[in-house]
């Protein structure tokens, strides 16, 4: 089984965490919670947190959604 320590990203990310990796604010993010628009996210107790796979479905959702299609 390959070490993955040194190059280990944590999976579950809280909200600060989450708004660096989108590189937006914190209060955006939480805007686009509030709106339901934002990437999929959930409590855990009193945390907010995001799972980095749905970040990047996120991502990838909004980059697909701006490709003009060939007519």
């Amino acid at each position: 089984m390959p070490d993955r320590t040194a190059d280990h990203q944590p999976e579950l990310l809280t909200i600060t965490e989450a708004a660096e990796v989108l590189r937006t604010p914190v209060a955006t993010l939480r805007y686009w919670r509030h709106l339901g628009t934002g990437p999929r996210s959930f409590r855990l107790g009193r945390r907010v947190l995001y799972r980095r796979d749905d970040l990047r479905a996120w991502i990838d959702a909004r980059r697909e959604a701006a490709v003009p299609t060939d007519a």
